[in-house]
């Protein structure tokens, strides 16, 4: 049996208690694996649980923990989790110590790897072995955002090509993952519509070898839009900001120029398949439709986890393969700031992580 500290978070009486306990690990077995954990990433998919949309600015700090009040809607909107002891952070890497009987299990002991467990901000963790990626050379810092980011972002080009599209808009462009899907596309022949909201993010994109670049903070953003869909054809678009408007303004480009293209007039407007996948929630308020896209448009979620389900096993190793051999160039992260398990939990961390500021993503060293 081995100990150490992990992180947890619990939402209870209106409050989000997020703290570090005395953990004991249990031996692996089976295709199991124990991995000494050295590196792993904050990533917004891992906010839903540790900061959950509490009232970060009045909570109580104190050392290994906080406790914030936990405002409605989001108090209520997390019914099911109330009382629970939950472990947090999807991904990251380390070495590993232990293995079950396994032969596959066996066959990574010693080895660093990056794994997805669901608790990563723990200084141990149990993994499956079929779901650890042997890093080889590749540090544990290099490694620890291997799978959500760069799976993800492949999940999106499968997809685009599942469905028969050539181009893709994709919102928030200029994120650690907006870099990666660039890289990807390119690669892939696919055209890329990179929409940001400010001029460091289109010099940024620019120096990336980005071709198509719209600014949102701009006068004639729509105009620079409607070009770009017309020159790439990019029906099909993916947005990680949830809430506002931005779904509602990249379908309602398409439409204009799908009309534009049409030869005959009618009231229903065109018939060209468009679609938005929703795959985060940065803006936690409400997404707002006006319908004016014609009479052939989808929003719907997207998430890695069904994707993979779905992907097919030989499509699934292909793209494991792909990422492990791009992770030091295509699917590279980088990081603002590296923090311990008790640093990530001061006041100063949390505020400036859960902002999710482009471009400022924070990378956990559990052993420091």
């Amino acid at each position: 049996m081995t100990t150490g500290k992990q992180l947890f978070s619990t939402l209870a009486d209106g409050k989000l208690t997020v703290e570090i306990v005395e953990q004991s690990f249990p031996d692996p077995t089976g295709n199991q694996v124990l991995v000494k954990m050295e590196a792993a990433p904050i990533n917004p998919s891992d906010l839903a649980l540790l900061t959950s949309g509490a009232d970060l600015e009045n909570a109580e700090y104190s050392a290994g923990k906080f406790v914030a009040p936990m405002p409605e809607p989001f108090f209520s909107a997390q019914k099911g989790r109330h009382g629970m002891n939950l472990p947090v952070g999807n991904e990251g890497a380390g070495t590993v110590i232990a293995a079950g009987e396994s032969e596959a299990a066996q066959a990574l002991i010693g080895q660093r790897v990056a794994c997805v467990p669901g608790n990563a901000y723990s200084q141990y963790c149990i993994a499956d072995a079929g779901m650890c990626l042997p890093l080889g050379d590749i540090s544990s810092e290099a490694g620890a955002s291997a799978f959500v980011n760069p799976m993800t972002v492949l999940g999106f080009v499968e997809t685009a090509k599942r469905e028969g599209h050539k181009a893709i808009i994709h919102t928030a462009a200029a994120s650690n993952l907006g870099q990666m899907l660039l890289q990807a596309c390119k690669e892939d022949g696919i055209e890329l519509v990179n929409i940001v909201r400010k001029a460091e993010h289109v010099e940024l994109l620019s120096g990336l070898g980005a071709a198509h670049i719209v600014n949102s903070s701009d006068a004639d953003f729509m105009a620079q839009l409607r070009d770009a869909i017309d020159a790439t054809g990019a029906y099909l678009g993916f947005d990680p900001i949830g809430g506002g408007q931005m779904v509602d303004t990249c379908l309602k480009a398409m439409e204009q120029v799908a009309v534009r293209k049409m030869s005959e007039f009618s009231r229903y407007g065109s018939d060209q398949p468009k679609k938005m996948y929703i795959y985060g929630r940065l803006d936690l308020g409400p997404t707002i439709l006006t319908p004016a896209y014609g009479f052939g448009w989808t929003v719907s979620g997207w998430l890695l986890t069904p994707f993979l389900q779905t992907a097919g096993m030989e499509t699934v190793v292909a793209m494991r393969k792909r990422v492990l051999e791009g992770l030091t160039s295509t699917f590279a992260s980088s990081y603002k700031s590296r923090v311990s398990l008790e640093e990530m939990l001061t006041r100063d961390a949390v505020l400036d992580y859960s902002a999710m500021k482009t471009g400022e993503k924070y990378l956990v060293t559990p052993h420091a």
